[in-house]
């Protein structure tokens, strides 16, 4: 890995800049859920598709990037995988927020909750795993977060489907029980993603460490 680094430092960079703001994007959906106004509501929903918007235009650099480098740090497939996944991960944050903003779901659902708290525990993982790139020094972290997002996803599996079934015996809307179940499976969708992005990093450290 050091043999590329002094050219190609620009993809770690990149890639930690892409998670950063996957990061912001992740607390900033808890603090949607919670708040109860909904013009306050819209105004983090606007910060949370800024975000996106800024996420985009990172990824889209690291596409141009591998098209003009001749020598990447790792291979080009799975530069592009973790790129194409960590972007995921924004745009079903985004999905997420969306739903509850303009459906004007109320704050108080338990499953909704719980799956916004594991996004972000599974994107601060995440963060742990794409910083261990630079120099793949600290595999035992770099490993440890892996597998934490893998129960991370699980347990969002699992919450979605007790969330949704839940849902189908109390709730007598149907209207808002498909409103509901659309941001059950957009914030379970973007735990999946991680899982993805988790596992573009254990092939790159299967083969470079």
């Amino acid at each position: 890995m050091k043999i590329f680094q002094p050219k190609d430092r620009i993809f770690f960079t990149l890639f930690e800049e892409v998670v950063g703001t996957v990061g912001e994007m992740s607390e900033l959906l808890k603090k949607l859920i919670i708040e109860t106004e909904k013009d306050k509501r819209f105004a983090i929903l606007n910060e949370i598709e800024d975000a996106e918007h800024k996420n985009d235009d990172t990824t889209h650099r690291i596409y141009t990037e591998l098209g003009r480098t001749f020598i990447t740090p790792f291979d080009r497939e799975d530069i592009h995988f973790l790129a194409t996944a960590l972007d995921d991960v924004a745009d079903y944050i985004y999905a997420s927020a969306k739903r509850m903003a303009f459906y004007n779901i109320s704050n108080d659902d338990e499953g909704i909750i719980k799956l916004a708290n594991l996004i972000c525990y599974g994107v601060a993982e995440l963060k742990i795993a794409v910083t261990g790139l630079r120099n793949m020094r600290n595999l035992q972290a770099m490993t440890t977060a892996l597998v934490k997002i893998n129960s991370i996803e699980n347990q969002a599996d699992d919450i979605y489907d007790l969330s949704t079934e839940r849902l189908f015996d109390l709730e007598p809307d149907i209207k808002l029980l498909i409103k509901k179940r659309e941001v059950y499976h957009a914030m379970e969708t973007a735990t999946d993603k991680c899982e993805d992005a988790g596992n573009a990093i254990e092939t790159i450290i299967i083969k470079y460490s």
